[in-house]
């Protein structure tokens, strides 16, 4: 049995905290700030990370990054909307737009590079895909969120539609900038990697707290069910094996090596907390964000235990011989 995560204990312990001491008036205020320049620190963060010499390796891949791209953006969110007048039966509105949401993001870096080398896949293909997607997805995830949002978000859910923009300011810029930056930080950073993890949970954490305390003052928990909560975790259960297994089925039908299908595994059913959390606190109004993302929370774990089992199955395959 794999081990549970630690930083979903974490995650588990900020919800708690935050449904019993929400933050209030200019304590929220003053996190709210906070949270917007640890958003724009942890993308700038991302981009000085990122090595290009590792996009380049990986990009005659194109058959597969595209079969990558096409069930992160295309079969997902269609997923979500045929779905949608079954789920729409089990959970509340704002939680429906949640998987709507969890739906349309990209994919995780971190654990999608972690998984596939760790189940001795194609690493430098990997890395591409899931920095490509990441990059797509601060375009392409608020479209598809507007697309999937046009005729089903109630008047609670606020989707602020000039979001583009503030997307931009927020994430792209200090990505492109800390990228830009990587000629002379970029060493620095690699060398105080155990840090910069810490750092980026931390900027998770200090998001989940502000948005479920906004949340919780506006009665979260009195309109979500233990119904709803079961609902939400069979789901993302349903929805993570649909897509694994449609992963497994396109990679042997394109004929793809063993090492590819394993990359397009764990990148193609992977979404991003650590983009999908700060992106929610833009695109939504904040007294919704808490229910908003509680899909994608309980995805996320889904992912990392399903995917911890099945590296370790592939990572005790025999070895190839080379010849």
């Amino acid at each position: 049995m794999p081990r549970i995560d630690p930083f979903l204990i974490k995650l588990l312990i900020v919800v708690t905290v935050a449904s019993f001491l929400p933050a209030h008036g200019i304590a929220a205020e003053a996190l709210g700030w906070l949270t917007t320049f640890a958003i724009a620190l942890l993308f700038f963060l991302h981009g000085a990370r990122l090595s290009r010499e590792a996009i380049v390796s990986g990009m005659t891949h194109w058959r597969l990054h595209s079969v990558i791209f096409a069930i992160t953006f295309i079969v997902f969110p269609v997923l979500g909307l045929i779905s949608a007048p079954l789920t729409s039966r089990f959970l509340t509105s704002e939680l429906q737009v949640g998987l709507f949401f969890l739906c349309c993001l990209p994919a995780t870096v971190q654990s999608a590079i972690a998984f596939t080398s760790m189940a001795r896949g194609n690493v430098p293909a990997a890395v591409c895909s899931a920095s490509a997607s990441s990059m797509l997805g601060v375009f392409i995830t608020p479209v598809l969120v507007g697309l999937l949002l046009l005729d089903t978000a109630s008047a609670s859910v606020d989707l602020h539609y000039d979001t583009i923009w503030k997307i931009m300011l927020q994430l792209l810029l200090p990505f492109m900038a800390g990228h830009l930056s990587r000629p002379w930080i970029g060493a620095w950073i690699v060398r105080r990697n155990v840090i910069l993890k810490q750092l980026d949970q931390g900027t998770i954490l200090l998001v989940v707290y502000t948005a479920f305390s906004a949340a919780v003052n506006d009665g979260l928990w009195a309109r979500t069910s233990v119904e709803s909560l079961v609902a939400v975790l069979v789901i993302s259960a349903l929805l993570l094996a649909t897509v694994m297994l449609l992963s497994l089925g396109v990679g042997r039908l394109m004929g793809l090596e063993i090492e590819d299908r394993i990359t397009l595994l764990f990148c193609g059913s992977k979404k991003s907390l650590a983009t999908g959390i700060p992106m929610a606190n833009i695109l939504f109004a904040s007294h919704v964000v808490g229910s908003v993302v509680l899909p994608l929370m309980v995805f996320h774990q889904l992912q990392l235990v399903a995917s911890a089992v099945i590296a370790g199955i592939y990572a005790r395959r025999p070895r190839r011989v080379s010849r």
